[in-house]
């Protein structure tokens, strides 16, 4: 029985066999496998006489010797061809490294002179760069516009235009259109039609000044400095009920620029809570030779006056007269304490929107909620962005030359890329004076690498005024937003600190940008510090270094430090609330 069973199964097994046999794909199984054998014999037999062979540059023997090799005289004139194979593509390898360094090098050289020649153009001599241009053979038609640079006349025209009342209206020209979109000549038809294009939006019309939603800023902040700008600039500054604080800016020793910011932001309380204009009078950090005339000694020198100049000029008319003195018309600092000053009430003309903030800074991985300090810290954002409202011909240059340092050589080979080769010994077409250029792409901020993280280190004597951390811990949190943002490659690196400067170099995974400027080294006094640096350097790095930190993407900083404190502000009426703020510290007073 199991021996019919056993011839059974073979029987079943053979047909199996026979049927996957007889199959197509089987077939060419078999004699895909027969076909590999026999290319394999064929190609050991030819390794056997050849003795050996390369693939890719590396050779690979096969023990045998070619002393004994009938094939020697065939395997010499191999190798020979092979020598000279090798000899001429080791010549065309050398001549491609060579081209290709030639290019490096005459793109090197376009990107250094495209660098220079912008350069050249941030000078305020007309002669001065003319004669540039002329050295290299060039014209204004054959160097392309800088992306990172500002017009800074155009920007100065359109800031004084948004700042001044028009005649017979509540406000200034100020539309739903951004730069000057809003006078660009409409059509005949439109004309006629009574269009309102030019009419400013007097109803919920707000300042130009503030860029972002009212959720990308602290509460209130477009009303509250709409309602800031009509406090400060009355309709008729000879009204006997106009009534004025003038006042100077804190010049005592020890007092840096954050202080003396802070001090007249609670001025400007005190003047809105006794419904006086404030004006603000001797600056000494604008006393200096790069403050031009009337600027001078003024905050107008970097930033537009906190009010018009008919309420100036009318406050410092009463100043003379003994009797608006007595009856209060017009007060001065010393009328006030220390402590009305610096830790006077906030204004509650418009309830307390601070009550109901957005926590988005962070302190040690907490986020802070609430402080006993929200009021202050809401006003002092609310001040520090009217009086930083609009930057003067004089600042936008400072930016200028300071992102032509940092970012000049990038944006040059940027822009190169877009050019002819043959440049610059072609001239570019570049369409200026079109109306998209002139009307729209006129209100685009310059170029800057984003995104882009400013960083703000404080050491040195700021001990003595609060916790100091290493510039390590600074790195730390850079690399917490990086986590998240991992296209963020880009520090604007602000200190007063050699030695930061010096360990930024151990990360070489950063770019890191700053300031042109000498820092201190070892233990000195700020100061000292600015007193070496002289009151023109010390008074426009700092502000550059404020400005590039409210238009970058994320800060990290020192709440402690009052200018830091500042630049929160700044940055949270800027529309960089859900930028987010990561502390090293927090303030003092909290």
């Amino acid at each position: 029985m199991e021996a019919m069973n056993q011839k059974s199964l073979e029987r079943v097994v053979s047909q199996r066999a026979l049927q996957m046999g007889s199959s197509f794909p089987c077939q060419i199984c078999v004699v895909g496998f027969l076909c590999g054998v026999c290319l394999a014999t064929l190609f050991l037999a030819a390794l056997t006489s050849f003795g050996s062979f390369d693939f890719n540059g590396i050779s690979f023997s096969m023990g045998a010797s070619s002393a004994s090799s009938p094939w020697n005289s065939s395997s010499d004139a191999i190798n020979m061809v092979k020598s000279t194979d090798c000899k001429l593509k080791l010549k065309e390898t050398e001549r491609w490294f060579n081209s290709q360094r030639s290019t490096m090098e005459t793109d090197n050289e376009r990107v250094s002179l495209l660098h220079l020649v912008w350069g050249a153009l941030l000078t305020e001599s007309v002669h001065e760069e003319r004669e540039f241009l002329l050295k290299f053979g060039l014209n204004q038609s054959s160097v392309p516009n800088a992306p990172h640079l500002e017009n800074c006349k155009l920007s100065a025209y359109i800031n004084m235009r948004l700042d001044t009342r028009a005649e017979n209206e509540s406000f200034p020209p100020w539309t739903n259109r951004k730069g000057l979109l809003d006078m660009y000549p409409a059509s005949t038809a439109k004309e006629q039609l009574g269009s309102p294009r030019h009419r400013p939006i007097s109803e919920g019309v707000y300042p130009p000044w503030i860029t972002g939603s009212d959720e990308e800023n602290y509460p209130l902040t477009r009303k509250v400095q709409r309602d800031i700008w009509v406090h400060q600039h009355p309709p008729n500054c000879w009204d006997p009920n106009v009534r004025f604080l003038v006042a100077d800016w804190e010049r005592l020793p020890g007092f840096g620029i954050g202080a003396q910011i802070a001090g007249m932001c609670g001025l400007l309380a005190i003047a809105i809570n006794e419904k006086r204009v404030l004006v603000t009078n001797y600056y000494n950090r604008a006393d200096h030779d790069g403050c031009k005339g009337s600027s001078r000694s003024s905050w107008s020198c970097y930033f537009l006056p906190e009010t018009s100049q008919e309420c100036r000029d009318r406050a410092f008319e009463l100043m003379d007269n003994k009797e608006a003195l007595e009856k209060g018309i017009i007060t001065t600092k010393d009328n006030y304490s220390s402590k009305q000053i610096w830790a006077g009430r906030a204004p509650r003309v418009w309830g307390d929107p601070w009550s109901y903030l957005q926590p988005t800074t962070e302190i040690n991985g907490t986020l802070i909620a609430y402080h006993r300090k929200m009021d202050r810290r809401w006003w002092r954002a609310q001040a520090v962005r009217y009086l930083m409202r609009f930057l003067t011909e004089y600042t936008c240059g400072l930016l200028n030359v300071a992102r032509h340092a940092a970012f000049g050589k990038e944006a040059a080979k940027m822009v190169l890329t877009g050019l002819p080769r043959e440049w610059p010994n072609v001239e570019v077409a570049n369409n200026s004076g079109s109306d998209i250029e002139d009307f729209v792409w006129s209100s685009h901020r310059p170029w800057i690498p984003r995104p882009m993280l400013s960083m703000h280190v404080r050491m040195g004597d700021k001990a003595c005024e609060m916790k100091v951390v290493e510039f390590e811990k600074y790195m730390l949190l850079a690399d917490r937003i990086r986590k998240h943002f991992p296209h963020l490659n880009s520090i604007w690196l602000s200190t007063e600190m050699q030695e930061v400067v010096d360990k930024s170099k151990l990360y070489p995974h950063w770019n890191f940008y700053f300031t042109n400027v000498t820092r201190q080294v070892g233990n000195m006094t700020m100061a000292i510090y600015e007193a070496s640096l002289g009151r023109e350097t010390s008074t426009n790095y700092p502000l550059v270094n404020f400005l590039m930190a409210t238009d970058s993407d994320f800060f990290i900083g020192a709440l402690g430090s009052t200018w830091c404190f500042l630049i929160d502000g700044m940055r949270n009426t800027g529309g960089k609330v859900m930028s987010g703020y990561l502390s090293v510290n927090k303030d003092r007073f909290w």
